[in-house]
């Protein structure tokens, strides 16, 4: 497997781990009963802080996953995985870092760290355009 390849497949497993976590959260507070099973909102407002976080956290790679993967699935069907494989694992590191502080902390240190790694992620993305197109 390329790196490229390797890296969407992990893109994906971090997206469906933190729905994971979300909904096991969300089976522990139904069954709990401090939630009722229709009392749930899309963005966890109605929760603790932390499962806003998540939520959102969750968003941000569903959001991220058809820019980010699908220039990887580009390079991957015109065979330029070249272009991709030596930055596509550190693309998903960042994206895991974003992801991570942002479920630690909303503070101002912690949301510039997490612009930091978001702005890693938008550095090579334009990258990989760019080349992709040369």
């Amino acid at each position: 497997m390329t790196n490229t390849a390797l890296a969407l497949v992990l893109f994906i497993a971090w997206t469906l781990a933190l729905l994971v976590l979300m909904e096991a959260i969300r089976c522990w507070l139904v069954l709990s009963k401090q939630v009722p099973a229709n009392g749930f909102r899309p963005d966890n407002d109605n929760l603790a802080p932390f499962m806003q976080r998540l939520a959102r956290a969750h968003l941000n790679c569903l959001e991220g996953l058809p820019v980010f993967g699908g220039l990887m699935v580009v390079a991957l069907l015109l065979s330029k995985g070249a272009v991709t494989d030596g930055l596509a694992l550190w693309l998903v590191a960042a994206r895991v870092v974003q992801s991570t502080i942002h479920l630690a902390s909303l503070g101002v240190v912690a949301v510039n760290a997490r612009f930091a790694a978001f702005a890693v992620q938008i550095a090579i993305a334009i990258y990989w355009v760019w080349k992709l197109l040369a």
